[in-house]
């Protein structure tokens, strides 16, 4: 087992300098894709937990008005809150307004609780296209990678009389570990991607809901 390791470090040591680009571009994109991953789980981790403890407070049956003094004081944050204190604040800025029927209030507020969704969804979007990206293009640039490889060790055959297969496996075998390295780096960002996507259009659906209830809730206040 760690003869085979050596050898593949020692295949991309000996490799030719525009493969090892290409391993050294996909190693880079697999760190960052990593760091990507890890920190967007963490963050939609803790995007649903306080969407749960919200949900919880708002649906207890206290005062809008307190849970409102809650999160302005930071009792409570996350995503949700910062869609409700948005909200609330367009509809008390709305109620004061002269001659603003019903209907404009609350469109006023939707509106505002609409941004504001808009906004969050943004930020928790942030970066994602890159594992997308990365997921995309990894293969072909280790493709790549491997065709110049390969491209290569033909190429050295021309000053050799006879050729065999030990003379271009140690060149195929350097270009085919682009490939793998691709792979390697596309694989998880595809599945981190596709894990996320999910996770955020279910966070997308409970943030529109929780502003269709909410503005019912409004409505019945005025």
């Amino acid at each position: 087992m760690i003869d085979n390791d050596l050898s593949i470090v020692l295949l991309i040591i000996n490799a030719s300098i525009p493969v090892q680009f290409v391993i050294a571009i996909l190693i880079t994109i697999s760190i960052v894709s990593w760091a990507i991953m890890i920190s967007k789980f963490l963050i939609f981790r803790q995007a649903k937990k306080s969407l749960i403890e919200f949900e919880i407070e708002f649906w207890s049956g206290g005062e809008l008005m307190e849970l409102m003094d809650k999160i302005e004081s930071r009792k409570i944050q996350g995503e949700m809150p910062r869609i409700f204190e948005s909200g609330m604040n367009e509809f008390m800025k709305s109620r004061k307004q002269a001659n603003l029927k019903t209907e404009a209030i609350i469109d006023n507020t939707r509106r505002a609780l609409k941004a504001s969704m808009f906004k969050e969804i943004d930020g928790l979007e942030e970066k994602l296209p890159f594992l997308a990206t990365a997921g995309s293009v990894s293969p072909y640039i280790g493709l790549f990678g491997t065709v110049w490889g390969i491209m290569q060790a033909f190429l050295s055959l021309t000053n050799i009389q006879q050729a065999t297969l030990a003379n271009v496996a140690p060149g195929i075998a350097e270009a085919l570990i682009a490939t793998a390295v691709g792979l390697l780096a596309a694989i998880p960002a595809v599945i981190a991607f596709n894990n996320l996507s999910s996770k955020l259009e279910n966070l997308s659906s409970k943030f529109d809901t929780f502003i269709e209830e909410f503005s019912n809730i409004l409505q019945r206040q005025i």
